[in-house]
């Protein structure tokens, strides 16, 4: 993980790899092309390091607090080095992108301010006044001092704040929903529901807040949020037995040691969950045996059905029923007799 890591902060730093033309007119109007780039440069609600912060620091928190029922180091160490790759596998795809596909944000010309003399003196791209009506210009015409800054406005795509929220938080949305069993063999309380899908509003919020401020186009934050959630479920699932099988999807995976998949239940893998309904956090028969099910519950009207009609030893055990019929009477009584 620190050699992804490493990659994507060199990344990061190194020049841009493409160079993008964007259109400019004036025409003695004051018109501009394009003034989804026109916006002014607000600042970010939410900085870099805070989302990275907050995509990292809230499922950690989340996976310690849930030790105190889970209680497993694996688990710990699963759960964690699991996000960690997940936030950093992510950030290294997404970091590509940016370098070698890259886009303007919605305030780059603002961060430009562009200067249409100096495409004749300063056109060291070749590629200004071009196209169409000679409307065209590189960053050339910009006279922005800072090139840290303008090579910000231009790394617009795809966004790394939903890029890292959606690979937290989809992460953590995974873990929950193994710990808590939500989607499993019972009916699980509606806050545990609520509280799997809590991570999943926090990463909305991340990205959304990005269209208020300006930093991003609608499309960035779409393919930040697809990159982060395809890593998200694939590191989860490099860190344990399953991603939706609510019988296996809690159990942290060792390095070296295959883990055998029962045929059966999976009621011999009821630990290392934080629930304790329906029978999770124990074994099976010690949960039968403390809480038995009751005469109106589903469980019971199962249990005494398979009793009924698989657990008898012959055809006397099973349970009456009248003919409804004059031939099944008679087809009965002609079947006695033969017995007889």
């Amino acid at each position: 993980m620190s050699v992804i890591g490493g990659a994507a902060l060199g990344i990061y730093n190194a020049p841009l790899a493409a160079t993008r033309n964007f259109p400019i007119t004036f025409n003695g109007s004051g018109d501009i092309v394009y003034p989804q780039w026109a916006y002014p440069d607000r600042g970010w609600i939410i900085d870099t390091w805070l989302s990275a912060l907050l995509s990292a620091a809230i499922p950690i928190a989340a996976i310690l607090l849930a030790q105190f029922r889970v209680r497993n180091i694996w688990d710990v160490n699963n759960g964690i080095i699991g996000l960690i790759f997940s936030i950093s596998l992510a950030t290294l795809i997404q970091v590509i992108i940016k370098q070698l596909i890259g886009g303007f944000r919605p305030y780059f010309l603002a961060v430009c301010m562009p200067d249409l003399t100096r495409a004749a003196s300063n056109n060291s791209t070749g590629l200004n006044a071009v196209g169409f009506q000679q409307i065209m210009y590189s960053v050339d015409v910009c006279m922005q001092p800072d090139r840290d800054k303008l090579k910000n406005a231009m790394t617009s795509f795809p966004s790394g704040h939903s890029t890292a929220a959606f690979a937290g938080y989809v992460y953590l949305f995974l873990y929950l929903n193994a710990k808590l069993k939500v989607w499993a063999d019972y009916r699980p309380a509606l806050w545990k529901i609520a509280l799997t899908f809590a991570p999943l509003l926090g990463a909305l919020l991340i990205a959304c807040s990005l269209t208020i401020d300006q930093a991003h186009n609608w499309y960035d934050i779409v393919t930040g949020s697809v990159i982060g959630t395809a890593v998200a479920f694939g590191s989860y699932r490099g860190c344990y037995a399953a991603i939706w099988d609510w019988r296996f999807n809690h159990i942290p995976l060792q390095r070296r040691d295959q883990f055998v998949y029962s045929p059966g239940d999976g009621t011999e893998y009821r630990n290392d969950v934080f629930t304790r309904s329906g029978g999770w956090g124990a074994m099976q028969e010690e949960a039968a045996e403390k809480n038995p099910p009751k005469r109106r519950s589903s469980a019971y009207y199962a249990d005494q059905q398979q009793t009924a009609y698989h657990g008898a030893s012959d055809r006397d055990a099973l349970p009456s029923q009248l003919p409804r019929t004059r031939y099944k009477q008679q087809r009965n009584r002609l079947r006695g007799d033969e017995a007889v």
